[in-house]
Order: C-alpha cells, then sequence, then structure tokens
C-alpha cells in the first residue's frame, strides 16, 4: 500500500510553544503548577502533563486553586481571566499562540475605534471566548456559518472590522465574507487565518483528492483537525477520523491501493508515526 504523509501534519508553531513552555516549568520544578483549561486539545498530551504533576485548572473557577503559576494555553484567553488570576496571587506565563495574541491586539484597537467586531468562528471555542474578552463593549457578532452571515445586520453607519479563529476553514471564512460585504458595510477584513492552518488544509485537500483512503489524525475536540476531516471527507469518501493509533484498524483498508494521512496542530508525533507504520504492514 502507497502511504502518502502530510508534511505540515502535526504540531503547528503555537502548539510546540506552548507545550514547550510547560515541559520547562516541570523542569524547573515550579509548583502548584497550572494550565489554564487543557494547554492543547489533546487527550494524550495532557494526560502525560498531569502525570508530571501539572494541574488543569477548570475555567471560571480561579478562586479553588492555592496560588502557583498558571501558564495560559494556546488558546489564549479573555483579559477579565488574566486580571483575574492576578488578582488571585498566581504567576501568570502567557503561552497564547502569538497568531492569537495579534488578534487580541487588533479587536481591542478596533472595538475602541468604534468599530462592530465580527469574528468569523465556532462561538464555544475557547480561542473565540478569548478574542471576544478583548473586545471593548458590547459591539460584536460571532458568525459561525452561513445563516449567521445572512442575518448578520448592523446600523450601516457603523464600520465593522471582521476578523477570524485561526483555525477556520479559508474557503468557508472568504464566502462568509463575501456574504457581509453584500450588505452595503463599511468593511475592513483583517484575514488572521493562521498560515500554517491554510497550508494544512490545502495539502490534505491535494492529498485526499489523489488516494484511495485518507486517515485524519487527532482530538475530537480540536476544531482545525474537525475542519481537516470535513475538507478530507469531500474530496475522499473513504476518510476516517481518528485520535490515536489504537483507533485505527487497517484490516479494512486491504483493498486499496494508497492512503493519506494528515493530522492537527495538536497531535504529537509519536501518534502519526504510529499510524503510518500500521498502514505500511
Amino acid at each position: 500500500m502507497k502511504v502518502i504523509l502530510a508534511e505540515s501534519a502535526g504540531f503547528c508553531f503555537g502548539v510546540q510553544r506552548a507545550v514547550d513552555v510547560v515541559k520547562k516549568q516541570i523542569k524547573e520544578g515550579s509548583k502548584p503548577l497550572y494550565t489554564y483549561g487543557p494547554i492543547i486539545h489533546n487527550e494524550e498530551v495532557v494526560r502525560e502533563f498531569e502525570e508530571n504533576g501539572v494541574q488543569v485548572m477548570e475555567e471560571d473557577h480561579i478562586d479553588d486553586y492555592p496560588s502557583g503559576t498558571v501558564i495560559i494555553r494556546s488558546h489564549g484567553v479573555t483579559r477579565a481571566v488574566e486580571e483575574a488570576l492576578t488578582a488571585k496571587g498566581h504567576t501568570i506565563i502567557d503561552a497564547t499562540c502569538p497568531f492569537v495574541k495579534k488578534i487580541h491586539r487588533a479587536v481591542d484597537e478596533h472595538s475602541k475605534s468604534g468599530e462592530h467586531i465580527v469574528i468569523i468562528g465556532n462561538p464555544e471555542h475557547p480561542e473565540v471566548r478569548g478574542i471576544v474578552g478583548w473586545i471593548n463593549g458590547n459591539a460584536y457578532s460571532v458568525i459561525p456559518d452561513t445563516e449567521s452571515a445572512f442575518n448578520f445586520s448592523v446600523n450601516s453607519d457603523v464600520p465593522i472590522c471582521i476578523v477570524s479563529q485561526t483555525t477556520f476553514n479559508h474557503n468557508k471564512f472568504q464566502e462568509l465574507v463575501e456574504i457581509i460585504k453584500q450588505k452595503g458595510y463599511d468593511i475592513i477584513v483583517l484575514n488572521t487565518i493562521c498560515d500554517a492552518t491554510n497550508k494544512r488544509q490545502v495539502e490534505a485537500a491535494e492529498i485526499a483528492s489523489k488516494v484511495d483512503a485518507m486517515v485524519v489524525i487527532g482530538s475530537k475536540n480540536s476544531s482545525n483537525t474537525q475542519k481537516l476531516f470535513e475538507i478530507c471527507k469531500t474530496r475522499c469518501n473513504d476518510t476516517y477520523y481518528i485520535q490515536t493509533a489504537d483507533d485505527f484498524q487497517p484490516s479494512g483498508l486491504s483493498s486499496i491501493e494508497s492512503v493519506g494521512i494528515t493530522a492537527g496542530a495538536s497531535t504529537p508525533n509519536n501518534i502519526i508515526e504510529e499510524v503510518q507504520k500500521k498502514c505500511q504492514k
């Protein structure tokens, strides 16, 4: 069986940076050591850190934890959370992805200028919740899909600033922006989709279009992995979404000649390698 592994599969820059920050604090013996929420969307990585004494601080329960060192996850948090952690006496180490931080600064600045902020993304995703927390005032909307874009409406005199969740589907982002543009608003569009995300999506689409089966590896809670699965599924009917090598049974692929493999930005290399070896047996 021919196996094609996406070059972009696995940890992105922001995730690798966050994981390295946690490892450094473990090595330095910081105690108590927390991450505000799971440091990344990968259960295997989070479990490994917990075994090394890292506690996952439950969101909105800051007061329940003795003061210590808190690592802000790669998705970022709201300004209010940072202030609450400081007030509680915690030492903050910010591992927010720099691309997400850039969005925080953008919505802070543009909302101060009186612009209505539109965030293209999943309103329940921690990155989007964090972005909302840096907007000044309540003049914002979160647009997750086509229906929301068609229903979007604000005062025509109000300028609009559009940003995106960094892991959003690039083509879908362009589609939703076009729908909003057609309403005739004064709009500035900041394409804040991470370059690595876009590259990963394009590469996955290319591979999926030329193989008999496609394997997408990543956490079920990972937004960028879900997007990869959706993209691959439209180009390859036999697309599988797995979290670990144990979830994958290559016996079902015995009659195919080629398989592609990609993985979300929070998937460790060792899991990718295990799946690749399974396909090559």
